[in-house]
Formats: C-alpha cells, sequence, structure tokens
C-alpha cells in the first residue's frame, strides 16, 4: 500500500467517530511540493464530512470536532487539512 493511500485509510477510520454520512478525502499533497513545509512530513489534505453531529455547531466548533477526531494523525500524518463540515440539512 503507498503512503497517501495509507494515510487516507487512517484518516477516514478517525473520522468515523462522527459517524458521517458522507465523507470525502482527498489527498492534495502534490500541490506543495517544494514547498518548506512539503519537507517536514505529513501531507496535505482537503476532507469534506456530512455528519448529523455538526447539527447546532459553529463553523469553528465542527473544525474542532474534525481535528479532535483526527487526534495524533494531525501530529504523523497530516502538516495541514482544509475541512468543509457539513449537517445533512445543509
Amino acid at each position: 500500500m503507498d503512503e497517501p493511500k495509507e494515510s487516507i485509510d487512517l484518516i477516514r477510520t478517525a473520522l468515523l467517530t462522527l459517524q458521517p454520512s458522507a465523507l470525502t478525502i482527498k489527498d492534495e499533497s502534490h500541490l506543495h511540493a517544494g514547498h518548506a513545509s512539503a519537507k517536514s512530513g505529513g501531507g496535505h489534505f482537503a476532507v469534506h464530512i456530512i455528519s448529523p453531529a455538526f447539527s447546532g455547531k459553529t463553523a469553528v466548533q465542527r473544525h474542532q470536532m474534525v481535528y479532535n477526531a483526527l487526534g495524533d494523525l494531525m501530529q504523523t500524518e497530516i502538516h495541514a487539512v482544509s475541512i468543509n463540515a457539513k449537517t445533512p440539512d445543509e
């Protein structure tokens, strides 16, 4: 298994704790090749997640929920993550 696929699988498993009805994870590391931050390891990812767990939460609270679910992956697998977090009604 190549590294980006493995990282995506780890991220997906971590985010399943939020019981998403839809979850898309894209590895965008190739867009950052050559940047100084790319040398430190960890990839750049875009996450689109729809979950009823976000109902009644502000955008900041939703992002905090995603970061909490990702936990230690933010120190190892992930250098940067773009988050689009919505409820099923949005």
